[in-house]
């Protein structure tokens, strides 16, 4: 241990004797000692760091000429450093730097152009000196200058032109270069698209540590995009850039841990991202806050904060967080009960395509009731969101849209109108429409009468468990109207509407019972197999069967 004192001790005093030497000859006007004792002093090389003493040093090499020493004082008045920020006085020394051919110097004084910090903003003067960096090899000046040609700013816009400059500096190891360039791959501007070339300059940039290339090539592993799918891979990259506060990064890690491989899942990290990137503003991350703060999901359950978080992406206009809200203010959860606020943040959300508050506003607007209150009925603002709602092929939409054009004291009757809604939402497979597009052919009601057709509908209906239609179902093949005649049948049909209690049921069933063979048919379904058949709400059945069915 003793032995490496001496050493230690003429290591220090070499260097104090070098640092003599350098103040020396910095003191005798050697403009290259000045820059030096200036660069010791503001590392605190040796000496206590001062960037006083190095601003002081540098000045005097920086009025000697010495390019070097123009940059380092350009950056000390730009960053504020021993002296107070002053970006014209910037602008001033990297000009006479950059005016010598200094590299570094002509890039920070494109770039003071380009942003008009502390001179008129030029872009033709930006891209004069960020030309002049490029070619010199200064990679972020080649970004910069590939920048200015894809957007034409300052230049004629030149994809192509583009493309070379990013892979200049891409090929330099410049990461924000990497990414444009693999941007520029992905879409195939300025040059041939390649998805494969795309991941891997997203790969070199990420590897760099460059949030937005992380992101890119989480996403494709997310979604197997020019890349094999890897759920594991995506939580590595979009973690990677989340903790690098990237917000979109940080929502889709929280969507992969929330909704991903069962291996991966995590409701309490889920919540947690989701909380980051909410609290960065992040839209749908505040919604989906909302939604786990709601339903107790990773966090306890506290209506209060499901509120405010949807408030918050209601107020970014994001139409399931407005839905929410409206809902919240329905029910009195987490805030008031309010009418008023109900049919604001549905209107808001309607507006914006969102389905379930089209349809929920036009239901409001219909029935004239909201929140536990009485609202004017405005069948016309019903109509409307109901078929804003139906051209989204929402059945029950649909449907209801077919009820309104059906009443005679509506905004529009047309039973042509009526029928077409009732037949879409039929087709979409909505077992009230199906029901009464059935009585409309069983009874010829804007439609040719057809009873094969009213049985088929008929039987769509009552598969789906509507005991209205089951009962109907039975009696057309009791009646073999429609269908051929079929005992059997009709007995397991009329069997599933008794035990529903549809009226005339039970009777017709005693009747069916009575004709049955001895034997059924060998066609016959046991009744066990036909599921259950809960009792349906039939109050929208306006129209009496006139044939063997019952409507």
């Amino acid at each position: 241990m003793g032995g490496q004192r001496p050493a230690a001790a003429g290591r220090a005093a070499t260097y104090s004797a070098q640092f003599l030497k350098i103040k020396a000859q910095a003191e005798g006007g050697v403009a290259a000692a000045q820059h030096s004792l200036g660069f010791l002093y503001f590392n605190g090389d040796g000496v206590p760091q001062s960037y006083e003493l190095a601003l002081a040093w540098y000045r005097q090499a920086a009025n000697a000429g010495l390019a070097h020493a123009q940059y380092n004082l350009g950056v000390m008045y730009q960053k504020g450093l021993g002296v107070d920020a002053d970006l014209a006085e910037a602008a001033h020394w990297y000009r006479l730097a950059a005016q010598q051919g200094y590299a570094a110097a002509q890039y920070n004084l494109g770039w003071l152009y380009a942003k008009g910090q502390g001179i008129a903003a030029d872009p033709a003067q930006a891209r004069h000196w960020f030309e002049l960096a490029a070619e010199q090899g200064d990679a972020g000046a080649q970004n910069n200058l590939a920048m200015m040609y894809d957007t034409g700013k300052g230049v004629p816009q030149d994809v192509v032109q583009a493309g070379a400059w990013y892979r200049k500096a891409a090929e330099q190891g410049y990461a924000r270069a990497q990414f444009n360039l693999a941007l520029r791959y992905d879409s195939g501007q300025g040059v041939a698209r390649d998805p494969q070339q795309a991941v891997m300059w997203f790969r070199r940039a990420a590897e760099q540590g460059h949030a937005p290339a992380q992101f890119n090539l989480a996403l494709r592993y997310d979604k197997g995009d020019a890349i094999e799918a890897d759920a594991a891979q995506a939580v590595h990259w979009y973690r990677a850039a989340a903790q690098q506060n990237h917000v979109s990064s940080q929502f889709n890690l929280a969507l992969v841990l929330d909704n991903g491989p069962a291996a991966l899942r995590d409701e309490a990290q889920a919540t947690g991202w989701y909380r980051r990137a909410a609290e960065q503003g992040h839209a749908a991350a505040q919604h989906n806050l909302g939604q786990r703060c709601e339903l107790g999901q990773g966090t306890p359950r506290d209506m209060a904060a499901a509120a405010h978080w949807y408030l918050k992406a209601a107020e970014q206009d994001f139409p399931s967080a407005q839905y929410q809200l409206g809902q919240l203010h329905e029910a009195g959860n987490g805030v008031p009960r309010d009418a008023a606020e109900v049919l604001a943040w549905y209107r808001k959300a309607a507006g914006q395509g969102h389905l379930r508050a089209q349809f929920d506003l036009a239901l409001r607007c219909e029935t004239g009731q909201c929140a536990g209150e009485a609202m004017p009925v405005d069948l016309h603002e019903a109509l409307h969101w109901y078929r804003r709602a139906a051209d989204q092929d929402y059945t029950p939409a649909q449907y209801n849209l077919g009820q309104l054009h059906d009443r005679d004291d509506g905004p529009a009757p047309d039973v042509l109108q009526a029928n077409g809604w009732y037949r879409k939402a039929a087709e979409g497979g909505h077992a009230l429409a199906q029901f009464t597009l059935a009585l409309r052919y069983d009874n010829g009601l804007g439609i040719p009468r057809d009873f094969a057709l009213a049985f088929g509908w008929y039987l769509k209906a009552a598969l789906q468990g509507h005991s209205r239609a089951q009962l109907n179902v039975g009696l057309m093949y009791f009646a073999g109207q429609g269908t051929p005649r079929d005992m059997a049948q009709a007995h397991q049909w009329l069997q599933l509407a008794a035990r529903a209690d549809e009226p005339g049921a039970a009777r017709y069933l005693r009747d069916a019972a009575a004709r049955l063979p001895s034997v059924q048919p060998a066609t016959a379904q046991p009744v066990s197999t036909l599921g259950s058949t809960p009792k349906s709400d039939t109050a929208s059945a306006v129209i009496a069967g006139a044939g063997g069915a019952s409507g």
